[in-house]
């Protein structure tokens, strides 16, 4: 059967890769993002183009029923806490956690008309383990870890909604952190697995979520960090 998706910031990263896979299983998708140069070659997608941290979401582009909805936007603003200004916690907050209310505010109406259907955002694991230069992203997908399991227990039992929280993932968005070899192995070396995730392994954990499969997961951050969180070898 078809389902509709809406993936904001679906053209990039784990958000083009979920894209991707919702296509190959046959579903329609609905992408928001600033741009569409990762859409070119895929055929049932509508783009929007939309900047979520800085505009408002039109009713009229929601579809009106929707099986789920993904929110893949972030930041990774890694900065001594000393030389990092209160707009700076702003411009996170922002884009990873108001972006995520206004999308599911924007889809809710949607979402109700459709049994089963599921949300899903995306956290860190700097969250649940302290580390330097991390305070404000930090604190901002912190935020969006309360609002999964505020809302999990607020929409329950018609809407499942669930958080992933990664490690570093090896898309666009952390390029720089793996600019060099040495940068990619040392990144590599801090995970008990010894490898850097894949945009493409992100993807399948949110694939299954959104999916009948996981009917009965909600309210869950659930890692997908090498280990990282919970592992020492």
């Amino acid at each position: 059967m078809s389902n509709h998706y809406l993936v904001v910031g679906g053209s990039h990263g784990i958000g083009l890769e979920i894209t991707r896979k919702l296509i190959q299983q046959g579903h329609r998708v609905t992408v928001f993002s600033r741009t569409a140069d990762g859409l070119v070659d895929l055929s049932g997608v509508e783009h929007h183009v939309l900047d979520i941290s800085k505009e408002e979401i039109s009713p009229e582009l929601i579809p009106a029923e929707l099986h789920g909805l993904v929110y893949c936007p972030g930041s990774i603003n890694l900065r001594a806490f000393s030389s990092l200004s209160p707009s700076a916690f702003r411009d996170d907050l922002e884009i990873n956690l108001i972006g995520a209310v206004k999308s599911i505010q924007a889809g809710l109406k949607a979402l109700k008309k459709t049994p089963g259907s599921s949300i899903v955002l995306f956290s860190t694991v700097a969250v649940g383990q302290g580390m330097p230069f991390h305070s404000s992203v930090a604190a901002s997908k912190g935020a969006v870890e309360g609002l999964t399991r505020s809302l999990a227990a607020e929409l329950a039992p018609g809407i499942r909604v669930n958080c992933i929280a990664p490690s570093l993932t090896d898309t666009p968005l952390a390029a720089r952190l793996l600019s060099s070899e040495e940068k990619r192995e040392a990144a590599a070396n801090r995970h008990p697995l010894k490898k850097v995730g894949t945009a493409n392994e992100l993807a399948a954990l949110a694939t299954f979520l959104l999916s009948t499969d996981a009917a009965w997961i909600t309210g869950q951050v659930i890692h997908a960090d090498g280990g990282m969180s919970s592992v020492r070898v």
